[in-house]
């Protein structure tokens, strides 16, 4: 195909944050950091790497909590490989949420991880920043393209998927310039300007 004849749209996001009654205080009361992984829980979303990277985490920030949310075929093997590897206590496993609950997740995180191995583009990486989180993607996720104010690694790389995680739990300057600036890059990332695209294409089209 004519490389010209293709044009991307990307996905967008509602810029909407509610304000909601916070989640996971009893985490916070004790000190502890939380990294949420939210998602189908499949191959292609790279739950094993999120595992791997939480055992090098722990060993640096071992006041952490990993909150899994979501539900998939390769939940099971999440737990056992966190049991595996004596991390199992470090992780809660929520289940499929959505609305409001999902929303609290976000927003009681410090930091969302997407390890994504394939993924056409990764719409959970911008709710997490409408909802006030910042964000560490796989740079083979589409939402990688156009998403500069986030932390990106190869979704094999778990040291390196650790070292940031670590470093944006550390420092809590790294973790508000990630929130400010992505959120003043989110409000460029909505449905109204992915329409809008369409729009033109088809305007460009007929003209």
């Amino acid at each position: 195909v004519n490389p010209d004849k293709i044009k991307v749209v990307y996905n967008g996001v509602d810029d909407f944050r509610k304000d909601l009654p916070p989640a996971l205080t009893v985490f916070k009361e004790l000190g502890y950091k939380i990294v949420l992984y939210l998602g189908r829980i499949t191959l292609q979303k790279g739950p094993e790497y999120f595992v791997h990277a939480a055992k090098s985490v722990l060993e640096y920030q071992p006041k952490t909590i990993f909150i899994v949310t979501g539900s998939g075929d390769m939940e099971e093997y999440m737990v056992s490989e966190a049991a595996r590897l004596g991390i199992l206590a470090k992780f809660v496993f929520t289940g499929f949420l959505r609305g409001d609950d999902r929303d609290k997740i976000y927003q009681a995180a410090d930091l969302y991880v997407m390890p994504s191995v394939s993924e056409p583009f990764g719409i959970t990486a911008l709710e997490s920043i409408v909802n006030g989180t910042p964000v560490l993607i796989s740079k083979q996720s589409g939402v990688s393209e156009v998403l500069k104010n986030a932390l990106k690694v190869d979704f094999w790389d778990t040291e390196e998927m650790a070292n940031k995680i670590v470093a944006t739990l550390s420092y809590s300057a790294l973790q508000d310039d990630l929130r400010k600036e992505s959120e003043k890059e989110i409000k460029l990332l909505s449905w109204s300007r992915s329409a809008d695209e369409v729009v033109g294409i088809y305007n460009q089209l007929l003209h």
